[in-house]
Order: C-alpha cells, then structure tokens, then sequence
C-alpha cells in the first residue's frame, strides 16, 4: 500500500483533489467526520492528514512513502527526501519586508525577525551582510514595529497583511510552492506506483500551465 501523507487545510484539499484528478482518489476522503487516515483498498492506496511543517517528518522517517510540502520546509529543514516535482500550488514567495521608512545601514549588524532562520543566514550570507537573526514562531510583523528587528523573512502571499501594519516586501528571495516527496527507500521499492503518479500529475500541472 502507497502512504500518502497530505498537509492538513486549504492546500491538503487543493493537492488532493489534484491526486483525484490523476487516478488516485479515495472516496473516504470527502466524508465528513474527523478522521485522519483514508484507505481506498482496492487501488492500494493510504492518505492521511498531518500537520503541514511535520509531512516531511513523516515523509524522512518512512511513516509516508511520499507526500505533499511547502519548498519552505525543503530549504528551512533540509529533510532526507527526494523531491519529485512542483505542484504547481500554494504559490507565494519568501521575502524580505520592512517598515516604509526603513533604510539598510552597512555600517551595522541587520537585525531580521523570522520562522525562518537558515534561510535567513543563507541568503545575508550570500550577500555577504551581518545578520542577527532573531527567531520568532509567531506573529513576525511585530518585530519592525516596536523595534525589535530592522526587517522580517517571512513568506508573503497576497501581501494583504504587510500592507495592514504598515510594511512592503524589500526583496524576493525565493518562489514557494508545494512539492510531491518521496521517502528515498520508497523511491526503490515502490518505484513503479510513485513514478506513475509522478507522470500522471505532470501531465495535469503542463496543462494547466
């Protein structure tokens, strides 16, 4: 049986109703109840719903042989797993943003507010710029604002939020999207089923495109 692990949410329905549309649905999925784990037995296939941060947990470990993430988690985490394709969903974009008035001083450390630390370190790094990266888990637009950070990394969909406390993106970093995964010892043994889904979804994300 394929394990098949979704992230809870808006983007775990979007991602599942694309696996439907590829060949590979559960009917059980759709009922309504609280439920976390979904047979369909006779295309032996197993979807559960996990926290969107943890599929590559699960994904790394073997519980799931592949499963649905954020490119956030893959560059934050560096989990053990092979990522197969995007999915073409649950697009945004890691970016830099800042206070209106907030002019970069070379002359002194950044100070940057995020979730996101190692992406944080790497992009300064590249730039070759001082960062004191301040780890929040929550609530990161605060920081600029009652001084606590120069900037935040964070990811931006609409930009709505930014917008309603006062701060604008400074710089893209890097597109996000969501990425099919796959457990690598999964890879080996299971490898006809999950290149077949792999083909299939292909085949839906180009034409959507």
């Amino acid at each position: 049986m394929l394990n098949i692990a979704l992230p809870k949410g808006r983007l775990g329905e979007t991602v599942y109703a694309l696996f439907e549309k590829a060949g590979f649905e559960c009917p059980s999925i759709k009922e309504n109840n609280r439920k976390l784990i979904f047979e369909n037995n006779k295309k032996d296939l197993r979807y559960f719903w996990v926290k969107p941060s943890d599929v590559a947990i699960y994904v790394e470990r073997g519980a799931a042989d592949v499963g649905v993430c954020g490119k956030d988690i893959l560059l934050e985490y560096l989990p053990d797993v092979y990522e197969l394709t995007d999915l073409g969903v649950g697009k945004c974009r890691m970016a830099v943003a800042a206070k209106k008035d907030f002019a970069d001083d070379p002359s002194r450390t950044l100070r940057a507010a995020t979730k996101f630390s190692r992406i944080t370190k790497e992009y300064y790094a590249s730039l070759g710029r001082d960062v004191d990266v301040i780890h929040l888990n929550g609530s990161i637009e605060l920081a600029p604002i009652l001084g606590l950070s120069d900037v935040i990394v964070d990811i931006v969909e609409t930009g709505t939020t930014l917008k309603e406390n006062d701060l604008h993106v400074v710089k893209e970093i890097v597109p996000i999207s969501a990425r099919l995964i796959a457990n690598k010892a999964a890879s080996k043994f299971k490898s006809g089923i999950i290149s077949e889904m792999v083909a299939e979804i292909n085949k839906i994300t180009e034409n959507e495109k």
